[in-house]
């Protein structure tokens, strides 16, 4: 009796191994938590939830891993990116959170779940898109140049900006990115060119690039730039790294021309030797130009470069005119951070001028230098002239006595003729040498002495207002 109670348990116990051996779980199609997985380095954590049954099926040591196809929905060479701890997931539905490799990219990817022991396989999940987004800022092509021109029959090269720096995290830093050129059809509408690192152009219109990231929404984007035909527009922009105006402490600024084969750079209308690249390097202020040979014909480009680091207006004319009794404001506007003001007059400090404005009651060379003291210590300078209100003279005068006794020492014509009226006015020697000319008369010829010992010299005048005959006489210099 005893051994037939053995036999029996001996017999239980090798029926439940073989129950347990021959066990079997089913894993249902995972549940997505989101329907989009858009990753970048802010964010990379996405949810999936699934059901396996029967519960009691799982051994010990089993273990649940989530796979995600290839970005065309093949499991063929799948990624773990989830595996569970040994016996962690017990219990039915299971939640799990897992991260995007920083490969991935397309509209049609997918997962499941696997588990180990036993061994199952869960239906492979719904699509979706996923893109990581490893550059998610704006970026510069065209060296941020907004205009390019290409010439009849021919195109223009746009590429990415790379290196990147400071103000241009290029994209192609990440090997793993691809990019999509488009055209702008309106302001709020464009549509898609071609894809790749650069784009040939040859037809005009606006272009930008964008990263590739498919259905996500992405901040990597470049800046506009505008492609024209040479016969339409012969010109571009010139751009300054360091911006215009530009702080000089902070060192040299590169200025940027359009793509083209050959170029020529000038300065304030001078040739500068050597200076035959894309870019030019320059630390000082001045009006730079460049001749861009583009090969079957050329364009140009003017920036008057400013290395203040600020911007400053007066609010006064290069001569200012003082009538009888009267005073005078003049005022400095400007950006710079907090700013000093020197003022002088005739070239001595005026010691109790400090702010932005100052009242004038005599006449003189005055000049304000205006100094920004926060983040660039950088200078700016203006200089303008007070006069004495001109004499109302209803003639012109034809003699004139330059001895500096404060009497007739200049010859004075009519308020019609002088500063700001756009007249000119010429005087001959008395051998007919031309020895003053002028669009802004000022009253105050002789500008130097004149030495003559015993004949009055006898000069001429031409007087021409604008859009009228010219007037013409004789000025005698006396003692």
């Amino acid at each position: 009796m005893i051994k037939a109670i053995k036999i029996v348990l001996v017999l239980l116990v090798f029926t439940c191994e073989i129950v347990n051996i021959n066990a079997q779980v089913v894993i249902s199609t995972p549940t997505l938590g989101f329907t989009q997985a858009c990753a970048s380095t802010d964010f990379n954590t996405y949810n999936v939830s699934f059901s396996f049954s029967p519960e009691n099926a799982l051994s010990s040591s089993n273990r649940f891993i989530l796979e995600l196809s290839d970005a065309s929905g093949s499991f063929d060479n799948a990624i773990e990116v989830y595996s569970s701890s040994p016996g962690s997931i017990v219990s039915s539905p299971a939640n799990i959170s897992f991260a995007l490799p920083q490969d991935v990219g397309g509209e049609n990817y997918k997962v499941r779940v696997k588990s180990t022991s036993p061994a199952a396989t869960s239906s492979n999940s719904q699509e979706f898109a996923a893109y990581y987004k490893s550059q998610d800022s704006p970026f510069s092509i065209n060296n941020l140049i907004d205009t390019g021109v290409f010439c009849p029959n021919g195109s223009y090269l746009l590429t990415i900006d790379n290196p990147g720096g400071p103000l241009n995290d290029s994209p192609l830093n990440y090997p793993n990115l691809t990019f999509n050129w488009y055209k702008e059809t309106s302001n709020t509408s464009a549509v898609f060119v071609a894809s790749g690192e650069s784009l040939l152009v040859e037809e005009e219109g606006t272009y930008f690039v964008e990263t590739n990231y498919g259905s996500c929404t992405s901040d990597s984007f470049s800046n506009r730039v505008t492609i024209s035909e040479a016969s339409n527009s012969n010109e571009f922009e010139i751009s300054s790294s360091l911006g215009n105006p530009f702080c000089a402490s902070d060192g040299m600024t590169t200025l940027s021309a359009i793509n083209g084969e050959q170029y020529q750079w000038f300065k304030d209308g001078v040739l500068i030797p050597n200076a035959t690249n894309q870019t030019f390097e320059t630390d000082g202020s001045g009006t730079y130009s460049v001749n861009v040979n583009l090969g079957e014909c050329s364009a140009d480009a003017t920036i008057e470069l400013e290395a203040s680091g600020f911007n400053a207006t007066i609010d006064t004319e290069e001569f200012v005119v003082l009538e009888e009794d009267e005073n005078i404001w003049v005022t400095v506007t400007t950006d710079a951070l907090n700013p000093e003001f020197k003022w002088t007059l005739n070239g001595e400090p005026i010691l109790d001028e400090v702010s932005e404005f100052i009242e004038i009651s005599q006449t003189g060379v005055y000049s304000v230098e205006i100094t920004q003291t926060q983040n660039c210590n950088a200078t700016k300078q203006f200089q303008f002239t007070v006069m004495e209100a001109f004499p109302d003279v209803d003639a012109i005068p034809n003699l004139i006595s330059p001895n500096s006794d404060g009497v007739n020492d200049t010859w004075i014509i009519p308020l019609q003729y002088t500063t700001g009226t756009n007249t000119l006015v010429q005087i001959l020697d008395p051998v007919g040498k031309l020895v003053f000319e002028t669009n802004d008369y000022q009253n105050n010829w002789p500008l130097e002495p004149i030495e003559f010992k015993e004949v009055n010299p006898v000069y001429y005048y031409i007087i021409t207002p604008t859009g009228q005959s010219s007037r013409k006489g004789t000025i005698t210099i006396i003692k």
